[in-house]
């Protein structure tokens, strides 16, 4: 039950970060000095530079104090989302600035508009140039679930912690066994989406896999 549930707070997680982070990216690398300086980077700064933890405490016991009363699931996504959009920004903004400028100049001079040329030429292949990344990510998400312990969720941890009070011990084999579910569930994933960057690569591109996170 505990997996189940840590599987969907990541799936969540990262649906809002692709949802957020994507038209960021776009802003960043197309959009004017206002959506830049003024809307884009504090954004992706801000999330990027708190830690996760502080930030599950500012949606959920702070957004209290405003009289903005979010379950913990909905603090817990609204933090962990908003966080994942601002690194998925960044593997986007990537793919993106890595395509040549020629493909956006032949596009606008073939009359079609900036949005269509995104829409159609740079994004298709910006999302395939950034599985190798976006890889990363998941993986990252998908342990930082646990963190959403603090708020009550009966993640995967949680459920764990229960085990060991209700069987008055144990502690290392139920840990060891919670360690090894977040390996498998991680190391498949990943595989999933190795499968994916093969299956989808652009023939000429030499994608590598880096960290994203420290």
């Amino acid at each position: 039950m505990g997996t189940l549930i840590s599987i969907e707070l990541a799936i969540a997680f990262l649906g809002l970060g692709f949802v957020v982070g994507l038209p960021l990216a776009v802003g960043e690398v197309y959009g004017n000095k206002f959506v830049k300086n003024l809307t884009v980077l504090p954004i992706v700064e801000f999330f990027r530079s708190i830690p996760a933890l502080v930030l599950l405490f500012l949606f959920y016991f702070g957004a209290s104090s405003l009289n903005l009363n979010f379950s913990p699931f909905i603090a817990a996504l609204l933090a962990m989302g908003f966080r994942s959009a601002a690194y998925q920004s960044q593997i986007f903004r990537g793919a993106i600035k890595s395509i040549d400028v020629g493909q956006m100049q032949a596009a606008r001079s073939i009359g079609m508009s900036r949005f269509k040329a995104i829409r159609y030429i740079i994004l298709p292949q910006a999302l395939r140039i950034s599985i190798p990344g976006w890889s990363n990510e998941y993986a990252c998400v998908l342990k930082d679930t646990s963190l959403v312990y603090a708020l009550g969720i009966t993640e995967l941890m949680r459920q764990g912690r229960y085990i060991v009070a209700r069987t008055f011990g144990n502690a290392i084999l139920v840990y060891v066994v919670c360690a090894l579910i977040y390996f498998l569930v991680v190391h498949f994933g990943v595989k999933l989406l190795d499968f994916l960057e093969e299956r989808y690569k652009i023939p000429g591109y030499e994608i590598k896999k880096v960290t994203t996170r420290a």
